[in-house]
């Protein structure tokens, strides 16, 4: 079967993309103490041996002797020293190593995290951007780094490592060579003081380095390095073949549990082993902006989880979690979804059906896996609970509350007065409650309106009245039922309230979502799409925006889209925040406020992307320990890639006109150079004929000849003329240098003028010129003017016969000049009238050898249309042709 050509041309670009970058090797291991620094500098001596330039970035040789012999002989370059609480830090210095750039630079501890004030938070990011910078990296990692894997690791070893890195860091790698011991030999070294010093040995021994952790340890990774190997061989083995239709879709929700990091990492190495799409659900409810400080942290961070393996990151709205997951199965063809599950007892008033069971009978065709976490404890739900139910009491709100007790008890006694039931009376207590739900924000303060509701009626309106007394005995049973009511019907309010204002929210973000898309659809130039853009973002989310294209890789003058009016501008767009943007311009990553790199900075940057290229950076604005969401940061990313896509457009258009432009030029230089062979060689030719003649035979030819030849040079030579300014006419008004200096003119002087330069011929041909008024004064540039003139004059003696009539009549109307040149010729078919002004278009029979380059006429039509005038042809009566030309007139001024 033959080749795709797109993949063919896609995977060429990709290999071009790639080389470009430069290469990682990782040195991977099980545990510490394996060897992986050691057999990287072993690497790098071999390097050097053959010819490379290589370099130490970092080296952590733990005071290992052998280790530090090895690094004699190999440059090192100097540690960037950072203070961190009174403590002198080294860290790997990541300008010096881009400033140097080696071939091959050694930088230890891929999973480091590096000193606060360091650009990037993670050492991995800095070995990216040594890698997009060309420089080959040799680093090394342990199995128990590896985010995916974290879960599994800590299981087996009861130890959590907080230093990570994504996978993809791992499958980023150009080679990856495992440094493999027997656990056995890996102890004997631990204990002989190889690996950690003697105290720190003995630690070791009693907790990870036992030999049932370090097989399961080395079993992993040797796992992890042949799914490596095997995703390697699929890609040789079909090189231009794309992915399998996908049949497996895994899902995921996303939540504040903590143990949603553990269902996170299943379902992405799920998704890698079934090669399937990962999806993670965040189900938003009204309740989303009551959760506590604790619990938004960790929801974000389940949210850069999830996108940091490989996640897309979805998000729907509604109170009924269960349905909304349901409903977002059925209709994006998930097949499996992982959810966890905590160790907590159901609560008395639970629900006897389990969030599994539920799922199941609304989707029965979707597999469902429960992943048990056992860390969970009540206590840590009892607290949540109750951060979740503190409230703060406002003066405002309760002062509303109260008054509207007193406006229910009021009517109440009007109602006792007129001798209403008591259920009229309930009633109206129950409205007031309704109403404590809607004008109030809290959820207790309709539980509480409840309360005092019943309170209220039975003291002041049930025997014995005034005393919270019943002498009834059914009364206990109404004053329940009517707490009941109450308490329902305000619970329900507060929840109507809380969905209509998500409703809101929803509809608002959507609203200015689209408003966007049609806003920049419509607009063309590059400074209105930022000027939207710039606008739609602030609408959103009213913060202060700045925004900067790029032009010739550097970014231009930033625009700035304020908040708040009275804001100082300068700490947005100083030299430390234009650094930032100009990093994010040139790598291609997000960057700033609430991410890993640079975040010192005051605004969030992100960059304007296209397929082609980058156009520019966005920057926003984020207060200090405000947590960008990853919904918000969607949100931008969808309006900033939108921009992306229209200045991408706005470019291609640019370019293909550019593009067609020059095109439609070398298609006029063509035709120029064709017709100029052609049609110069008859006038040439002549002339050096008729020149060597009298050269040769001067003294032979009599006066009557001679005079014939210098006749016939005389006029090929005007031909030549006369066609070198047509050609340099066209060629200023085809790259629009033609200026034009208009200034009012007489107009017969400039017809007497222009009929001096006609062609000689004119004499066998009767030309005359008829004006009225010899004062008729018209706006133009005189020069060009009068090469309509010759063109035309010279078109109509050229194509009719000798004797032919040629008037030139000029007349004034609606303020325009009218000049008519009329022949009495064979008249023009209409057929040449529609292809008559097109360039290159020459017709009819003339009796003269040469027939020009069909550019005359063109001319004179750019010409008259650039003065704001209009050149038409029409028949003559009875015969011939009448070409006419309007200019705009100017009137004349007499002066005594």
């Amino acid at each position: 079967m033959r080749p795709d050509p797109n993949k063919i041309l896609e995977k060429i670009k990709t290999e071009n993309i790639n080389n470009n970058y430069g290469k990682l090797k990782i040195f991977f291991g099980y545990a510490a103490g394996v060897g992986k620094t050691y057999s990287m500098l072993e690497a790098a001596h071999k390097a050097i041996d053959n010819g490379k330039d290589v370099i130490i970035g970092y080296i952590e040789h733990h005071a290992r002797p052998e280790t530090m012999a090895l690094t004699n002989g190999i440059e090192h370059l100097d540690n960037k020293e950072t203070k961190y609480n009174g403590i002198v830090l080294k860290e790997f210095d990541l300008d010096a190593a881009l400033k140097r750039n080696p071939e091959i630079i050694l930088v230890d501890e891929l999973a480091h995290t590096n000193a606060e004030g360091s650009r990037h938070v993670k050492r991995y990011q800095d070995i990216e951007e040594l890698l997009k910078a060309g420089i080959n990296v040799y680093t090394t990692v342990n199995v128990q780094h590896i985010e995916s894997l974290n879960d599994i690791v800590a299981s087996i070893t009861g130890v959590e490592v907080r230093e990570r890195i994504p996978d993809r860091i791992f499958d980023l790698a150009y080679q990856v060579e495992l440094v493999d011991i027997e656990p056995a030999d890996l102890i004997d070294r631990l204990n002989k003081g190889k690996i950690y010093r003697e105290d720190r040995a003995v630690t070791a021994l009693d907790n990870f380095f036992t030999v049932d952790n370090l097989t399961a340890l080395r079993e992993i990774a040797l796992r992890r390095c042949a799914d490596r190997v095997n995703k390697i061989s699929e890609k040789i083995k079909n090189p231009l073949k794309k992915a399998s239709p996908v049949n497996e879709h895994i899902l995921i929700c996303l939540s504040s549990s903590p143990s949603n990091k553990k269902v996170i990492r299943t379902a992405a190495r799920m998704a890698d082993a079934f090669k399937g799409t990962f999806t993670a659900l965040y189900v938003e409810t009204s309740e989303a902006k009551e959760i506590n400080k604790e619990d938004e942290k960790r929801l974000n961070e389940n949210f850069k989880l999830a996108e940091q393996l490989g996640a897309n990151i979805t998000t729907v709205y509604g109170d009924d979690i269960v349905f909304q997951i349901a409903e977002f199965a059925r209709l994006s063809n998930v097949s499996k979804i992982i959810i966890g599950r905590s160790g907590n007892k159901k609560g008395f008033f639970s629900s006897n059906t389990s969030f599994a069971n539920r799922l199941s009978s609304i989707y029965p065709n979707l597999d469902i896996y429960i992943i048990p976490d056992s860390d969970i404890k009540s206590k840590r739900n009892v607290k949540n609970i109750i951060d979740k139910n503190q409230v703060n009491i406002s003066f405002i709100d309760s002062f509303k509350s109260i008054i509207i007790l007193l406006l229910c008890t009021l009517l109440g006694f009007i109602f006792y007065t007129l001798g209403f039931s008591e259920a009229n009376i309930i009633t109206v207590y129950i409205l007031g409650v309704l109403g404590t739900a809607v004008i109030t924000p809290k959820k207790i303060y309709p539980i509480v309106s409840s309360f005092f509701s019943v309170l209220i009626f039975n003291f002041f309106f049930t025997v014995p009245r005034f005393t919270l007394d019943a002498y009834d005995k059914g009364y206990p049973v109404t004053f329940l039922i009517m707490f009941i009511a109450a308490f329902v019907t305000g619970t329900l309010t507060s929840r109507i309230k809380e969905q209509a204002k998500q409703s809101v929210r929803v509809a608002y973000r959507t609203t200015v979502l689209l408003e966007t898309n049609q806003k920049l659809q419509q607009v063309k130039s590059k400074e209105e799409i930022i000027e939207e853009t710039g606008k739609q973002i602030l609408k959103l989310f009213d913060k202060t925006t700045i925004i900067y294209l790029s032009l010739y890789d550097r970014l231009l003058e930033p625009q700035i889209f304020m908040a708040d009016k009275n804001e100082d501008i300068r700490e947005y767009i100083n030299a430390n925040e234009q650094a930032v943007a100009l990093w994010v311009y040139k790598n291609n990553k997000h960057a700033g406020a609430s991410t890993n790199t640079l975040n010192g900075a005051k605004c969030y940057y992100l960059s304007i992307r296209g397929k082609e290229g980058i156009y520019g950076v966005v920057g926003v604005k984020i207060d200090k320990n405000e947590e960008f969401s990853m919904f918000d940061r969607s949100l931008l990313i969808s309006m900033v890639n939108e921009c992306g896509a229209i200045l991408e457009n706005n470019y291609l258009e640019e370019k293909n006109e550019k593009a067609l432009l020059e095109a439609k030029q070398e298609k006029l230089r063509a035709n120029l150079l064709r017709s100029i062979s052609h049609d110069l060689r008859t006038p040439l030719t002549s002339i050096s004929g008729n020149a060597s003649v009298l050269l040769k035979d001067f003294d032979s030819l009599d006066n009557n000849k001679k005079h014939e030849l210098y006749e016939d040079m005389y006029d090929d030579s005007m031909w030549l003329i006369n066609l070198v300014e047509n050609l340099l006419s066209v060629t200023r008004i085809e790259d629009g240098s033609m200026n034009l200096n208009i200034e009012p003119e007489l107009l017969s002087e400039v017809i007497g003028e222009a009929l001096k330069h006609i062609n000689r011929k004119s004499v066998e041909h009767n030309i005359k010129v008829e004006n009225n008024d010899e004062l008729i004064m018209a706006k133009m540039d005189s020069r060009l003017i009068m090469q309509v003139i010759i063109n035309i004059v010279d078109n109509a003696i050229k194509y009719t016969p000798e004797g032919s009539d040629i008037t030139i009549k000029v007349n004034k109307k609606n303020g325009y000049v009218y000049t008519s040149i009329i022949d009495n010729g064979k008249g023009i078919s209409d057929e040449g009238k529609k292809n008559l002004f097109k360039m290159f278009y020459t017709g009819g029979n003339i009796a003269d050898s040469r027939r020009g380059l069909g550019l005359g006429l063109y001319l004179c039509k750019t010409i008259v249309n650039a003065h704001g005038g209009e050149l038409m042809v029409k028949d003559n009566t009875p015969k011939g042709t009448i070409f006419t030309f309007s200019l705009k007139a100017q009137e004349v001024t007499l002066h005594e």
